[in-house]
C-alpha cells in the first residue's frame, strides 16, 4: 500500500537521539497510517546505522540510507525525498530537538483540501519558538536569518527549522544545491508554490553535540545567498495549461 506521507530524517552520529526520536515519530504518526519513516545516515562514525536497522526489525515502515561519505543535510534530504514512495513528505533533524508531536500540523495542510482562488499549497515551514539552544548559537541563527530576509524577501523567520512538510513533486523540480534546505521557502515561492508558516516548539539535546559551528554555517552562508538571489532574479514562473483538441 501506498503511504500518505513519507517521513525524511538526516542525520549523523546521532546514536544517542535517534531510538527515542524514532519511537516519538512512530507514535505521533499512528493515525496517519500507511506511512514510512526513511532515515538517512551521513556516513555517521557512531552506532546510528545499527540501532536504525535493529529497530526496522520490528517497524516494517522504517527504511534506512546510508552514505558511504558525508555529504551533508541537503544531501540526505535530497536523497531521502528520491527513495520515498508517498506524494507529501515531511522532515526534521535527527538530533531530536525537533519534536515529532509537531508532524502532524505540518501534514494537515497539504492532506486537506486546496483552497479556491488561492495558488496551490506547496510547503508548510515550522519555525521555532523557545528555542533550547546556546545564546551564541541564537544569535548568529538571528542575524543569519535578518540578513536573508533582507535580501530574498521570503517572510519566514526561520529558514533553518528541520520541521518541514511539503510536496515531493514540486520539491524535486527545485534547483539542487548544497544547503539547500535553509532556502526552501523562498525556492518554493519562486517556483509559484504557496507557502505556509506554522510556529513549532523546540527541545534541547538530549545526547551529543551539533555537526555544525556557527562560523561553518555563516562561511557558507554569504555565497549560498548570493547564489540563491541570482536564483531569484532569474526565474520567471509561467504555468501551461494544456487544450484539449475539439
Amino acid at each position: 500500500m501506498t503511504p500518505r506521507c513519507s517521513i525524511v530524517i538526516p542525520c549523523r552520529n546521532e546514536a544517542g537521539n535517534i531510538a527515542p526520536l524514532l519511537d516519538g515519530v512512530g507514535a505521533a504518526l499512528e493515525p496517519l497510517t500507511p506511512f514510512e519513516v526513511i532515515v538517512v545516515d551521513d556516513a555517521s562514525s557512531d552506532e546510528t546505522a545499527r540501532i536504525v536497522l535493529d529497530m526496522a526489525a520490528g517497524r516494517p515502515w522504517l527504511r534506512l540510507l546510508s552514505h558511504p561519505r558525508p555529504g551533508g543535510q541537503s544531501a540526505a534530504i535530497h536523497n531521502g525525498v528520491l527513495a520515498a514512495r508517498a506524494p507529501l513528505i515531511a522532515t526534521l533533524d535527527g538530533d531530536g530537538q525537533n519534536p515529532p508531536e509537531e508532524l502532524p500540523r505540518l501534514l494537515a495542510p497539504l492532506l486537506a483540501a486546496p483552497q479556491d482562488g488561492q495558488p496551490e499549497l506547496g510547503l508548510v515551514a515550522g519555525q521555532r519558538v523557545g528555542r533550547k539552544d546556546a545564546a551564541s548559537r541564537r544569535l548568529a541563527s538571528g542575524l543569519a536569518n535578518r540578513l536573508r530576509a533582507l535580501v530574498l524577501r521570503d517572510a519566514t523567520r526561520d529558514t533553518g527549522c528541520g520541521l518541514k512538510a511539503f510536496r515531493r513533486d514540486a520539491y524535486l523540480a527545485l534547483p539542487f544545491f548544497n544547503h539547500q534546505h535553509r532556502f526552501l521557502p523562498a525556492l518554493f515561492a519562486r517556483d509559484g508554490w504557496r507557502v505556509a508558516l506554522i510556529d513549532v516548539s523546540h527541545r534541547p539535546r538530549l545526547a551529543g553535540r551539533s555537526n555544525y559551528s556557527n562560523w561553518q554555517r555563516g562561511l557558507v552562508g554569504v555565497s549560498d545567498l548570493a547564489g540563491v538571489a541570482w536564483l531569484m532574479r532569474r526565474r520567471k514562473t509561467v504555468r501551461a495549461t494544456e487544450t484539449a483538441p475539439r
